[in-house]
């Protein structure tokens, strides 16, 4: 009959976007999960070993994809100010997570690592010059109020170690604005793993300052470390197709399923129970972070429209 389309060519970009969400809210699953190993991880070794183990793992695995692409490592562009700034970046957001989730709660670290997108457009406002209305001025200083709910300095159930998961918020925010400005020609395997063998030194390092000693991994934590890895790996995977797949308007809200999940496993396996001021604060977080990103989005749509480059 006029007036009615076949399944197959009904809002395509609605399927699209239905089936980049289920696989965004995987994603989020698994990197809940890698949280989860990294925080059991440090139970039983020194944190600094944990950062290690992750770098020298990672190092390996993009090395090795690398080649098997014909590209080297080792090239003159590692010396690149852009790439030595994003790798030291790298080290600070990695050495920050790590011992925040070591040393802290689950459910506060993952609150607070959730206004990483909020800081990535102050950033971008302020050090790339690029636009940002007074709508999303607004949504960064609620997030920014949120986090300072989790923190809360000053009262009396302040963790100065929280302050470790802001560390880790900055340095992968310059990681992710300094990488924009990263020339085209170099590689993403590359990147990633001259990024993991700068972890990895800085973990040396790390341990070298704080004394902590190499303690060889038992039987329990090799098991940890396989499937931290690997569910860090798949979660990526997963995130690249789903945010290729479908809109990032449709996918922003979905990105903080990872604080749900981690809220669940921080009380399942931690026995982690998160008070008012902790679920008001990440509230207000994924809130204005949904917010933020919805109307970068709208505003990169209208763009293209205005430009003939986008449907009506």
């Amino acid at each position: 009959m006029a007036g009615l389309q076949s399944p197959a060519t009904e809002d395509p970009m609605g399927s699209e976007n239905f089936r980049a969400a289920l696989l965004m809210v995987v994603s989020m699953v698994l990197f809940a999960f890698e949280d989860m190993f990294i925080k059991l991880l440090s139970a039983e070794l020194p944190f600094a070993e944990v950062l290690g183990l992750i770098g020298l793992f990672g190092w390996l695995a993009f090395w090795t994809a690398l080649k098997l692409q014909g590209g080297h490592l080792w090239t003159a562009d590692l010396l690149r100010p852009g790439v030595v700034v994003r790798n030291l970046a790298e080290a600070v957001g990695s050495i920050g997570i790590v011992v925040a989730l070591a040393l802290s709660e689950l459910s506060s670290t993952s609150a607070i690592m959730q206004a990483l997108p909020l800081m990535i457009v102050l950033g971008a406002a302020l050090f790339l010059g690029e636009p940002v209305g007074w709508r999303r001025w607004c949504a960064i200083l609620v997030g920014f109020l949120g986090v300072m709910l989790v923190i809360r300095p000053g009262l009396s159930g302040f963790q100065p170690v929280s302050l470790m998961a802001v560390v880790a918020v900055i340095g992968l925010s310059t990681r992710d604005l300094v990488t924009r400005r990263i020339p085209a020609h170099i590689p993403s395997l590359q990147l990633a793993a001259s990024a993991f063998f700068t972890i990895l030194l800085a973990s040396i390092a790390m341990g070298l300052v704080l004394g902590q000693r190499f303690v060889w991994p038992g039987a329990r934590e090799v098991l940890q470390l396989t499937a931290c890895l690997g569910v860090g790996i798949a979660g990526y995977s997963l995130l690249v197709t789903s945010t290729r797949l479908g809109e990032a308007s449709a996918l922003a809200p979905f990105r903080y399923t990872r604080l749900v999940f981690a809220l669940i496993l921080a009380l399942t396996v931690f026995g982690e129970r998160p008070d008012a001021l902790t679920l008001t604060g990440a509230g207000l977080i994924v809130a204005s972070g949904c917010y933020a990103m919805y109307r970068e989005a709208m505003l990169r749509r209208r763009q293209l429209r205005a430009a003939g480059m986008a449907p009506m």
